[in-house]
């Protein structure tokens, strides 16, 4: 994992803030020591959680949407380090491996013109170089018998997760996506749009399904594509269960477990299905944040639940007075998570 800039106790003591008579999450997380090999390190620690940034908007870029993902990781971090540290949730739980090195690649193609068809392709070329290393991560820390939190960056990532993934497994696995969108779309170049339907193509991905897909924005070809893998791919819409109440949010919850539960399966949350949330394409309607804490909970507690990729916020988007509050979300559904599991 020699594309790994590793997290330090020095940046752990530069983002946390010490407070007499507590004990933040920073105080107690831990890193992997410099010299020391990586893969070694993982499989000899007891902590469950392995958490990974990849802080990129290159995927975002290549599907016309607005730069600004590669800020979450930052911010997300911000706010995890400083979380309390006690019986619900312990920061000893959580190795904290660092952020994939995507510096050129971002360099590289903040020149691009994404307009163009040709700054597409290149693009969508540099993206195939983030899979890979997101791909390679991924797979090396589910070996070492870890759960991944990764932390995007934008949704072209869940690509490199399922295939890691199914690389550790030696088989294909399966997706539940908390998402407004499929990203099932046509095999045209890698961007955030399509990480899915890569994953599906190339044997990775074996159920998939898209849970509170917005109507208004899915198009009748994704909609053909999907009807025709109906055994493999099932959704319902954000419209059936919120606004005509045609389906209940627990038993569709209940329904997509029955259908992915018998493989390992990773959990996919695109923050912008949520109202209001910096994202590349912000919504103003759409699940609560309550509701997709409830579904990373239930997802969560499974025991074939293997990872957890948070995606598409952009602090970098939001109010400046607010753009921390992206990162204190993701604080609270990286917890959710690693609570599922425990018992109190």
């Amino acid at each position: 994992m020699e594309n790994i800039i590793r997290f330090t106790v020095n940046d752990l003591t530069k983002y946390t803030a010490h407070r007499s008579g507590e004990i933040k999450f920073g105080e107690r997380i831990i890193t992997v020591p410099n010299g020391i090999s990586i893969t070694e390190f993982l499989k000899s620690s007891e902590a469950e959680y392995v958490m990974i940034g990849i802080p990129e908007d290159v995927g975002v870029r290549a599907n016309f949407g607005r730069p600004g993902t590669a800020s979450a990781w930052e911010s997300a971090i911000k706010s995890i380090v400083n979380l309390q540290h006690n019986k619900y949730a312990k920061g000893s739980n959580l190795i904290i491996l660092g952020k994939i090195d995507v510096s050129a690649i971002m360099e590289e193609a903040a020149s691009i013109d994404a307009t163009s068809a040709e700054g597409r392709k290149q693009l969508s070329e540099l993206v195939d170089k983030i899979d890979k290393d997101v791909a390679h991560v991924v797979c090396q820390i589910i070996a070492a018998g870890k759960i991944p939190i990764i932390i995007g960056g934008g949704h072209n990532n869940a690509y490199g997760n399922i295939k890691g993934t199914a690389l550790a497994k030696g088989k294909p696995v399966s997706a539940i996506n908390f998402d407004a969108h499929t990203d099932f779309r046509q095999l045209e170049g890698r961007h955030s749009g399509n990480g899915f339907s890569y994953a599906f193509e190339e044997g990775f991905l074996k159920k998939y399904f898209i849970f509170g897909l917005h109507e208004n924005y899915t198009s009748k070809a994704v909609m053909e594509n999907i009807k025709k893998h109906y055994d493999r791919i099932k959704f319902n819409t954000y419209e059936q269960i919120s606004v005509r109440k045609e389906k209940s949010f627990s038993e569709e919850m209940a329904h997509a477990l029955g259908f992915i539960e018998d493989d390992p399966y990773g959990i996919e949350i695109d923050l912008d299905a949520l109202p209001n949330i910096a994202s590349s394409a912000i919504t103003p309607s759409g699940f609560s944040v309550e509701k997709v804490r409830q579904f990373i909970h239930y997802f969560g507690q499974h025991k074939n639940a293997t990872y957890l990729h948070l995606c598409e916020g952009a602090p970098d988007l939001d109010n400046e007075k607010n753009n921390h509050l992206t990162g204190k979300l993701i604080a609270y559904l990286v917890t959710d998570f690693m609570k599922a599991k425990n018992d109190f």
